[in-house]
């Protein structure tokens, strides 16, 4: 959605950007709307809806990283006190795709397949926004699980973790982003408990026009009632990813016990030895958790 009114300087105003902005957000809820009714690609979306009904359930918005996905699924099988993982799969790739769905059944997660995107080659962080729209609307609000989460598909647990214990005490909970005067949870890590936030008409967009990346536009339906320093924080550390090279050129995240590998971060040259860095940092944890079995959680 667009500022106010009275967010909009003189020149701005001079500048039509008011008008601007209107038309265009207009235009991204028309393309938005026309890709909610489509069905899953692949998966049984009332097969997931009933496994997840009164459930704790946690969300990965895959895309086309088999490699990534079979960690985290594998780590949050592991550390994660959830009762179900869905891997809600945004990836073009049909080949990858099918490589992510065999991760899911054999790592004992729901799978679908989300229909094709229209923001996916035009902006990530729309394309990446409408996924979590589409899961909340034909998913998770119907289905009504206790609680629901979603994860960043490059986001790892190291040790044990309840997201969903803050949820005792709050009606959402995870880490934070600032925007401007605005603030907002991270579509990485935030989580909700279903029955304080089901009636309300959530949107995991994006809101440029306001400083918000993607879960920002639930600015006006949620965050602006709550102080910010209310919720629970947990520390957010980067850490330069490979000797010699400076932070911002490779760098992942600490967040808390979870490790962020900030994949699109920095000099894209340097993704594969980053990602050897983020492997080797996950190896121990990766041969527990595959010794652990498919039972643990």
């Amino acid at each position: 959605m667009p500022r106010p009114l009275s967010e909009y300087s003189l020149r701005d105003h001079l500048r039509l950007r008011p008008v601007l902005h209107a038309l265009k957000s207009a235009r991204y809820r028309r393309i938005d709307r026309h890709y909610y009714p489509h069905p899953a690609a692949a998966g049984d979306e009332g097969a997931v809806q009933a496994a997840i009904a009164g459930k704790r359930l946690l969300t990965t918005i895959a895309f086309n990283d088999v490699e990534a996905t079979t960690w985290q699924a594998r780590l949050v099988r592991h550390y994660v006190s959830a009762d179900a993982q869905l891997i809600a799969d945004n990836s073009p790739d049909s080949e990858r795709a099918d490589a992510i769905a065999e991760v899911a059944r054999r790592e004992g997660c729901l799978y679908l397949r989300l229909p094709p995107n229209p923001w996916t080659r035009r902006n990530p962080s729309r394309s990446h926004g409408l996924a979590m729209n589409w899961v909340w609307r034909r998913i998770i609000r119907p289905a009504a699980p206790l609680a629901f989460g979603f994860l960043d598909a490059d986001l790892f647990p190291t040790a044990p973790d309840d997201p969903f214990a803050p949820l005792e005490a709050h009606a959402f909970y995870g880490d934070q982003r600032p925007g401007d005067d605005r603030w907002f949870l991270w579509a990485g890590y935030c989580f909700y408990r279903h029955a304080a936030v089901a009636g309300e008409p959530l949107d995991f967009g994006l809101d440029w026009f306001a400083g918000l990346d993607t879960g920002g536009a639930n600015w006006d339906v949620l965050y602006r009632h709550i102080d910010p320093t209310s919720l629970p924080r947990r520390p957010i550390e980067p850490v330069a990813a490979l000797p010699g090279v400076a932070l911002r050129e490779a760098y992942f995240e600490w967040r808390g016990s979870w490790l962020h590998e900030v994949g699109l971060a920095g000099d894209l040259s340097l993704r594969d030895s980053k990602r050897a860095a983020v492997r080797a940092i996950l190896q121990p944890h990766l041969d527990a958790a595959g010794a652990k079995g498919s039972g643990g959680g």
